[in-house]
């Protein structure tokens, strides 16, 4: 998947729009972002801009905007003051995503200057604009740039005026951080290094179908831990008490398993409580030794060690989804050993596919263990499924 890149365009003098993903957590009460890796991911690609001597025009979504009184707790504006502290310059914040203001502040920039505009969802209080990918705002975005750099993986998996717009009406190459996506991710799916083993967790099998059928045709072994092993042990006849299940999918989850022929490695043993809770008492036991009033809210033990030695060999990973309920500690134990296994391979591609995953192995310490971390959950998933992302296939091709 040949694309083009920022390194093929002039960029002396000229406007820059960058599409970048500043969808980041903040605190409700305080406003404070609470993890400010995805501005943290972006700065390669502007400070190659300000070292070329662009005119860098940021703009991102945050949160949804669906009433006027959302606009106040989704406002860039405390990630444009987090990111001058990163780039240690001015980045000039415009509270407006069009018109005079905007656009005079645009026409004052000088070379190397950045400037970060409001929230694009401000649009969508006005019949969904920027979601429902309006041709009038994307060609309005476009008429403000000369050149259009897409650096925001985590929105690719949608047709947005912010990208698929502005990109009818402009040119428009990847960033750094597309770039590594559209590699490694891309790589995962198009041209994986066997052996090629993928690990998949989450709450339900339903949102990873596709993912599971495309997986099972590309990788020599998946590993199913999270909330979803249990609809395939109780497809095998297990009892498998409170825990989750998604009895719709039984008939599926047994088709897959036949299917699968093999591939498909299945938990041994769970972490086993009466209620969801960190402080409930807990117990690990077998999975044919689940009772009725337990629930299993983590992998065991022996799942760890069978997972890890599954890993042996492996020269491409993919996680997406964690092992168990890892927000609480005394269920995060199985994403910890699995977390441990990848970090600690040698001569594998490891990447993990965005959402929870990345996020477990940024809160555990891991992060620079990694090839790669997705930013981008739900474009990082359809990326697994084979789908065709708007985003990516609105990049110019090389």
């Amino acid at each position: 998947m040949a694309k083009k890149t920022i390194r093929d365009v002039e960029l002396k003098g000229k406007k820059v729009l960058v599409r970048v993903d500043f969808n980041v957590p903040m605190d409700k009460k305080t406003r404070e972002i609470t993890d400010d890796n995805r501005i943290v991911q972006a700065l390669p690609t502007i400070q190659y801009i300000i070292d070329q001597g662009g005119k860098a025009i940021l703009f991102s979504h945050l949160g949804k905007v669906e009433k006027e009184e959302d606009k106040e707790k989704n406002s860039l504006r405390p990630v444009a003051k987090r990111l001058s502290e990163l780039l240690n310059k001015e980045v000039v914040f415009v509270p407006v995503t069009r018109g005079k203001e905007l656009e005079d502040a645009i026409y004052n920039l000088k070379e190397g200057d950045v400037l970060l505009f409001e929230n694009t969802r401000f649009e969508d209080l006005d019949g969904k604009k920027e979601s429902k990918n309006n041709p009038e705002l994307g060609a309005y975005w476009a008429s403000l740039g000369d050149v259009f750099v897409n650096d925001a993986f985590g929105t690719a998996h949608r047709a947005h005026a912010s990208n698929v717009g502005i990109a009818t009406h402009l040119e428009c190459v990847s960033g750094f951080l597309m770039e590594k996506e559209i590699k490694f991710i891309g790589g995962a799916v198009d041209n994986p290094v066997h052996p090629y083993v993928a690990i998949l967790g989450g709450a339900k099998v339903s949102d990873k179908i596709t993912v599971i059928e495309n997986l099972l045709d590309k990788a020599d072994k998946v590993l199913v831990g999270g909330g979803m092993m249990f609809t395939f042990l109780k497809a095998q006849g297990y009892n498998i008490g409170k825990s989750l299940c998604e009895d719709d999918r039984l008939e599926f989850a047994k088709g897959l398993l036949e299917k699968a022929q093999g591939k498909l490695v299945l938990p041994v043993d769970t972490v086993v409580a009466k209620e969801f809770n960190n402080n409930a008492p807990h117990r690990v036991a077998k999975i044919d030794d689940i009772k009725e009033d337990e629930m299993g809210l983590d992998i065991g033990p022996e799942t760890v060690k069978l997972f890890a030695d599954a890993l042996v060999g492996a020269k491409t990973v993919v996680w997406n989804g964690p092992r168990g309920v890892f927000e609480m500690p005394n269920f995060a134990k199985g994403t910890i050993g699995v977390c441990e296994a990848i970090a600690n391979l040698e001569g594998a591609v490891t990447i993990i596919g965005g959402g929870d995953s990345a996020a477990a192995a940024i809160q555990l310490g891991y992060a620079d263990r990694f090839t790669h971390i997705s930013t981008g959950g739900g474009a990082s998933l359809e990326f697994l499924e084979g789908k065709t992302l708007p985003g990516v296939a609105a990049i110019a091709d090389k």
